[in-house]
């Protein structure tokens, strides 16, 4: 009796065609947010019907790019708390910026598009850990006397959220471009960290942050 085809390639297959959908609806959402589900097909080299297959409309891709985003964005935060927990608060904040800058830089144009096809219910929760992280770092250096106490923690949190997701947008216009260090200096400023120290503490913290990665072999 013949045994059933194994199935795997075809797992396996599926799941690079999911991958490619989805790394050029970043891109070509990015060249033209009204890129239509064809020419994102016809983009990422596959046929109409594989594409509906993996994403049966415009929301459904846009949900996957917001899920894809939320795990960027978990790792990141991951990967900034484990260099921010043992540092004062200013330095944690800007090591904070450091790692989430790059995911918000690459996923920008999915805060404008999924504002408006998923709405800012969605886009919050993608946004939510980062918001409590950074609440929690405001907090501390609230405490310690580092960062101003005339609006709550969490309030200075969402108002530095707002401000980062401009200036996102102001990326998206061509009208700023950035590493990251400037927005790590903006957001001390708008903490209420004097700006002479604010960019001596990025400063230092960006000397860290590539000394770290030239041990890590980046």
């Amino acid at each position: 009796m013949a045994k059933p085809a194994v199935r795997e390639p075809l797992r396996s297959n599926s799941r690079a065609n999911r991958a490619r959908i989805l790394a050029t609806a970043r891109r070509e959402l990015g060249r033209n947010p009204d890129v239509t589900l064809e020419e994102l097909a016809r983009a990422a080299g596959v046929v109409r019907r594989t594409l509906f297959g993996h994403f049966p409309g415009r929301e459904a891709l846009l949900e996957a790019l917001a899920e894809e985003a939320c795990e960027a964005l978990r790792s990141a935060l991951a990967a900034g708390v484990r260099f921010a927990e043992p540092e004062p608060a200013e330095r944690a904040l800007v090591h904070l910026v450091f790692s989430i800058w790059p995911v918000g830089d690459r996923y920008r144009l999915l805060l404008t598009l999924a504002q408006r096809d998923l709405g800012s219910e969605r886009v919050a929760e993608v946004l939510a850990p980062a918001r409590e992280t950074v609440t929690a770092i405001l907090e501390r250096g609230q405490r310690d006397g580092v960062f101003h106490t005339h609006l709550p923690a969490a309030v200075l949190s969402a108002g530095l959220e707002a401000m980062t997701v401009a200036f996102l947008e102001a990326v998206n216009t061509g009208a700023l471009e950035d590493d990251g260090t400037r927005i790590a200096i903006a957001t001390l400023i708008a903490a209420g960290v004097p700006e002479e120290r604010a960019q001596a503490v990025v400063g230092a913290v960006a000397s860290t942050v590539v000394a770290a990665e030239s041990a890590a072999g980046y």
